[in-house]
């Protein structure tokens, strides 16, 4: 694996160093995770999700016997995460394919923002990725010879809108995405989907474009934002698959069908095929949301598809994980696909594809899981991601443990935070860290940051308040300013064990000197860090962090 040349680019994360602070010192990190429901999982079956935590829109593709999935990384670095598998179930990542500075700038841009779905594909020796950057450039195009990367800079793309994928016809390449209807627009969310061809040897958009579905399924009912859009021919048909109704509850998966390429398309009578919207959300083991499907063949014909769902933690739809990659079979019904019947719940469990079995990856993706991260490498593992794109270095692995220098303040746009941390892949989890620190000055702190957004997080660890030595903890609850939750008094010579439990909706926070343990807080309510609340498309990251005030 590529760690040395990906995470080298993480150790790039910041825009201000402060000289004169001097680093703290991260001994370990340690992750537990559990899922809320509990469920048995039998010898020949899978558990969903297949990618567990936040990795959403996923894009799945097959070449030869060998599976390749990447999914949205928005403003976190590096990005655009890409997967492999043999059997669709086990998945192992192999690289990042944004990894260098030089590709993008996140500058400016929220967390939530930057890299929007991405879609894989592959023609003559090449893999592609086309995307879009929301408020950066618009749509691009990355390649590479090896999915594990190096993929090449961007070529823009001039066409507006998002959520592009290419179609491949023999030599041919179109681009299908979501652009503005060919109308005014009749209502908020009213989108269509349009096709143009690709020089793929050129790198440019040839032809004209042509618009295939205006509105969604059935537009005198208002369908809003479809999305996500792809193409496949099967048995004479090109079938257009898209996400409809936005990416929350009312989230679904249509289809349509032409003899055409450019039309027209008929959507299919039991539109949706994938959705969870009807079903009652007090059902135990709820999973929701569910869309932006891709279908997949798999050698020995039969299809599956990929999609993006949620599993909160209670009725009123609280997820803090954000959208996780699922897994499910696609039926053929009358000549139309169907990933699951209307009013059916996603299963936690079910009959693993007919390929070859694997065994787990190294690094868990599914189930409950632990482990423990003592940075006695030589570079960290692909997992860890930052936030926006590095300006200068913020930290370094020395001696066992991780140093990180002082970077820009959380919630500062046009800088980067000394920020790095994992994927919160459970609602119910354990976090924890040995720290070295000590706080010189009022407002320097270092510890555990946990991130759903650049207004709401929290931070728990060592600072200084009032000339003083303290654990705290800060909030910042859909805020652009922290708010000091609690504190204790410290001393700052030896380790500190800072430990943060997440249980749902609540988080407890614990620290540990001179081998005794306190709780600093209980019971906070952790709904700061959900979906619904802090808005966006990402799920928590919680890692080390480091600020020191200029």
């Amino acid at each position: 694996m590529r760690y040395g040349t990906v995470l080298f680019t993480i150790a790039l994360l910041s825009t201000s160093l402060s000289a004169n602070a001097a680093p703290a010192r991260f001994d370990d990190f340690r992750y537990q995770g559990q899922s809320i429901e509990k469920v048995t999982v039998k010898p020949g079956e899978y558990r969903n999700p297949i990618l567990t935590g936040y990795y959403p829109d996923p894009s799945v593709l097959r070449v030869g016997d060998d599976y390749y999935l990447v999914n949205s990384s928005f403003a976190h670095y590096p990005g655009l995460p890409i997967f492999r598998s043999k059997d669709l179930v086990n998945w192992t990542q192999i690289g990042n394919a944004i990894d260098r500075p030089e590709q993008l700038d996140f500058t400016g841009r929220r967390i939530s923002q930057a890299v929007f779905a991405p879609a894989i594909s592959y023609h003559d020796g090449t893999f592609y990725i086309v995307n879009t950057c929301v408020e950066c450039k618009g749509n691009f195009i990355i390649t590479a010879k090896n999915p594990a990367g190096p993929w090449s800079n961007p070529i823009w793309l001039p066409f507006e809108g998002i959520d592009p994928s290419i179609y491949w016809e023999g030599d041919k390449a179109y681009i299908v995405n979501n652009r503005a209807p060919d109308e005014p627009p009749r209502y908020d969310g009213h989108r269509a989907i349009w096709i143009q061809e690709y020089d793929w040897r050129a790198g440019k958009m040839v032809g004209e474009s042509t618009q295939l579905i205006n509105g969604g399924v059935d537009i005198s009912k208002k369908p809003v934002w479809i999305e996500g859009p792809h193409i496949f021919k099967k048995d004479g048909y090109y079938y257009l698959t898209a996400a409809e109704g936005g990416t929350s509850v009312n989230h679904s998966q249509v289809v349509f069908r032409s003899k055409e390429l450019r039309g027209p398309f008929i959507p299919y009578e039991g539109n949706p095929i994938l959705t969870q919207r009807d079903l009652d959300p007090a059902r135990p083991d709820f999973i929701g949301s569910a869309g932006h499907a891709q279908l997949v063949k798999t050698q020995k014909g039969d299809w599956w598809a990929t999609f993006l769902a949620v599993r909160p933690y209670d009725r009123d739809d609280h997820y803090n994980i954000g959208r996780e990659t699922f897994l499910l079979p696609v039926t053929w019904k009358d000549g139309w696909p169907v990933i699951l019947p209307r009013g059916q719940a996603i299963p936690h469990a079910l009959k693993v594809p007919d390929l070859p079995a694997q065994p787990k990856p190294p690094i868990p993706t599914s189930g409950d899981f632990s482990y423990v991260e003592t940075f006695d490498g030589k570079a960290l593992p692909m997992q860890w991601i930052g936030i926006r794109t590095p300006k200068t270095p913020f930290y370094s692995l020395k001696g066992g443990a991780l140093e990180l220098e002082s970077g820009a303040p959380i919630g500062d746009l046009n800088g980067v935070p000394a920020f790095i941390g994992r994927r919160q892949q459970h609602a119910n989890a354990t976090f924890s860290t040995t720290l070295r620190y000590t706080p010189e000055k009022n407002g320097d702190r270092a510890g555990l940051a946990a991130v759903q957004s650049d207004r709401s997080n929290l931070f728990f660890g060592l600072t200084r308040i009032a000339g003083k030595p303290v654990v705290a903890l800060y909030t910042r609850d859909a805020a652009d300013t922290d708010t000091l939750v609690a504190s204790a008094h410290v001393a700052t010579k030896g380790p500190i064990i800072l430990t943060i439990r997440a249980t749902g909706g609540t988080m407890a926070f614990d620290y540990a000197t001179g081998g005794k343990t306190r709780t600093l807080k209980a019971n906070l309510d952790a709904t700061l860090l959900s979906t619904k609340k802090a808005g966006g498309f990402v799920g928590t990251v919680v890692g080390p962090y480091h600020y020191t005030p200029s």
